[in-house]
């Protein structure tokens, strides 16, 4: 009798089964993070708003001369007697607006413009994460580089005015408060050019957007009547954002935790406006 030996073939090898990884805010957060410091963009323009911040506060300083508009005859400016110390230091602080505004329009709406939104939202399909990732990122990387900018101004700006009767220290009253204030502001202006890029998807109009609403329209609401121009005034953004950092309370103006909480508000509706057009219109 022969035996008949059956050979069995070995099944076949499934294939290896990728994990699937799954979309996080972290993730969001990590991804905008790396992808904030691969733009040159980026490194310059931060650049760009501490250099003006720290030179024009240590110049203003610098020239400080409390007769020069006795001298000559003409109105008060950045170095006259009126200023303190503070103000002369953070006499960069609308430049610098302006630069980390611009920065955090280009971190946003700098994406419409090269296509390149298409591939973020589809990496991240509920598109919300990426808008909060983007202003997590720039915020505070903004308000920590530019509070150092205002401290370094302000202590350049104490060379200037050794002797003078303006002149702080660190240690009086209200001069850290006004510095960290100054970087609080600004890195609230970064968050608000990302949600102005997102709101209005072009970075020519999120720029003019903010432009004018930081230095024009303050100048503009001053043809309206002054029973009007009195009451709203001090709650345009720029006005309350200046009295985050305001040394001292001008009659006119809000008091530092009301102008926060002002600013903070419109900050806050542009991101209500953008996150709102984000879900419910394409890229």
């Amino acid at each position: 009798m022969t035996t008949t030996t059956l050979s069995v073939a070995p099944a076949p090898e499934e294939p290896a089964v990728k994990p699937a990884y799954k979309v996080t805010g972290l993730r969001v957060l990590r991804s905008e993070w790396a992808k904030f410091w691969s733009l040159r963009s980026s490194w310059i323009t931060l650049a760009v708003a501490v250099v003006l911040l720290v030179a024009l506060g240590a110049i203003a300083s610098a020239t400080y001369s409390p007769d020069a508009a006795t001298q000559q005859g003409g109105p008060s400016g950045p170095g006259s007697g009126d200023q303190d110390a503070v103000s002369l230091a953070l006499l960069g602080v609308t430049f610098a607006s302006l630069a980390v505004g611009v920065l955090g329009v280009l971190l946003s709406a700098g994406e419409y413009s090269t296509g390149m939104i298409r591939s973020t939202l589809a990496a991240v399909p509920r598109r919300l994460p990426v808008l909060w990732s983007k202003a997590a990122v720039i915020g505070p990387i903004a308000l920590v580089l530019t509070t150092l900018g205002a401290v370094a101004a302000f202590q350049l700006g104490t060379l200037g005015l050794d002797g003078e009767k303006i002149a702080l220290s660190l240690s009086d009253d209200g001069v850290l408060r006004s510095l960290a204030g100054a970087g609080v502001y600004l890195g609230l202006v970064a968050v608000a050019g990302v949600a102005l890029g997102f709101l209005l998807r072009s970075s020519a109009g999120a720029i003019a957007v903010l432009v004018g609403v930081l230095l024009i329209l303050p100048g503009l609401s001053s043809l309206l009547p002054d029973s009007i121009y009195d009451n709203i005034n001090p709650y345009f953004p720029s006005n309350a954002g200046s009295a985050i950092y305001a040394l001292h309370q001008s009659s006119d103006a809000l008091s530092p935790g009301a102008g926060l909480a002002v600013f903070a508000g419109w900050v806050a509706l542009t991101l209500a406006g953008a996150a709102f057009r984000l879900v419910r219109k394409d890229a």
